[in-house]
């Protein structure tokens, strides 16, 4: 069975999205080119927009198109505790019929009894570009025996991290219930994310280790004259790997 490929809507860039009119405007873009979901990000929602995601969630529905979404914080706060913005972040999900929210981790803090709201959305929680984020951080709360979560894995945001993304995989793989494909190079003392076609075979050993039946996110920059023929390419080659 192909994998789900979902398209992430920051891929395209904050500059295009803002220039086409918004997350909305990529829906046919992504389903022309045969993509089965769409992530729509929170940081990329103007306020306006956050007051109409049903019909956010009607649109992505009329262009058969599954939702996720991505918002840019976590769900431990200082001290180690459950953000209580995580009750509206599960409100504004449901409201966009989307199957996952994910968020990063924060400064969780082993033994922490985990209350969280209740919700029909699946929680997945991302390794990101802090120290949160480390494998030496999130793996831990993975592997307590507490109520099981998912985890989004995050390609390249190993990098970031100075982790080995490959004995991350190792480890996590069990975990796994949604990746987010990127390949990055270094930039300015930091790393920067690229298209899979400039970037070396890395990605597809690392993808080997992850699991082949969770959907895939398209996180890497989607760029060109004809957004529907890059991001078909991408689509395709991703589901075939």
């Amino acid at each position: 069975m192909k994998p789900e490929i979902i398209v992430v809507t920051a891929a395209y860039g904050h500059q295009k999205v803002t220039e086409l009119g918004g997350q909305l405007a990529l829906l046919p873009i992504i389903a022309e080119a045969g993509a089965d979901g769409v992530e729509i990000r929170r940081e990329l929602l103007a306020e306006s927009e956050l007051q109409s995601l049903p019909q956010l969630a009607e649109a992505v529905a009329e262009h058969r198109l599954k939702a996720s979404y991505s918002v840019p914080d976590a769900l431990f706060v200082e001290g180690g505790k459950v953000n209580p913005l995580l009750e509206r972040y599960l409100h504004e999900a449901e409201q966009l019929r989307a199957q996952r929210l994910k968020v990063s981790l924060g400064p969780y803090q082993p033994g922490t009894e985990i209350t969280l709201p209740v919700s029909n959305v699946s929680l997945v929680v991302e390794n990101d570009q802090t120290e949160y984020g480390t494998l030496a951080a999130i793996a831990p709360f993975f592997e307590q025996p507490h109520t099981h979560f998912e985890m989004t894995f995050d390609m390249a945001n190993w990098q970031w991290t100075g982790d080995d993304a490959m004995a991350a995989a190792r480890r996590l793989a069990h975990y796994v219930s949604y990746i987010h494909v990127k390949a990055a190079v270094p930039h300015n003392r930091s790393w920067r994310a690229i298209a899979l076609d400039d970037a070396d075979n890395s990605w597809r050993e690392l993808l080997n280790l992850l699991p082949g039946n969770v959907p895939r996110g398209i996180e890497f920059p989607l760029q060109g004259d004809d957004l529907v023929a890059v991001t078909r390419h991408y689509v395709d080659l991703l589901r075939g790997e």
